[in-house]
């Protein structure tokens, strides 16, 4: 995903849901309010993107393993009169991972539509993740009870 390299990491997912929310600006009417999000998985303040290969899952999953990475979610609620934007960040501490689980995950889940190479809703979730500190639902990609609140003041 494209994105100004001079932006701050937590800059990122909300500049990437800002230009989301950009590609719809022709549909909005008096009576739409559009939500865009975007995802991303920071570790050692490096952005891990979605992989494009087998190869990248597993190096990425690796990295990921034994150790703590943060997922931050940027999210754009427009209108034809406002926009709110946010960003919510939430800790995953993985548990070290054996090669046989990463390459089961990789081949039954194929995770290549996932940055950071993983679904916390999916098996490697189940069985990975020791805890999060923050939202579950931000780390699925939507901060859902933040995006109420905001939500809820958009409207008022």
């Amino acid at each position: 995903e494209d994105f100004p390299h001079n932006l701050k990491k937590e800059e990122v997912p909300v500049f990437l849901a800002k230009q989301k929310s950009n590609q719809f600006l022709k549909y909005l009417d008096h009576r739409t309010i559009l939500i865009t999000a975007d995802t991303i998985v920071l570790t050692e303040n490096e952005i891990l993107n979605k992989p494009v290969n087998h190869e990248e899952a597993v190096k990425i999953l690796n990295r990921l393993s034994g150790s703590c990475h943060q997922v931050l979610t940027g999210v754009c609620i427009k209108s034809k009169q406002k926009e709110i934007v946010f960003c919510v960040s939430s800790d995953v501490y993985f548990r070290k991972l054996d090669q046989e689980e990463i390459e089961f995950y990789i081949a039954n889940y194929k995770p290549y539509d996932k940055a950071g190479a993983y679904g916390i809703q999916e098996w490697i979730g189940y069985i990975g993740i020791e805890r999060i500190e923050g939202s579950y639902y931000n780390v699925m990609g939507l901060p859902t009870q933040r995006l109420f609140i905001e939500l809820k003041a958009f409207v008022q």
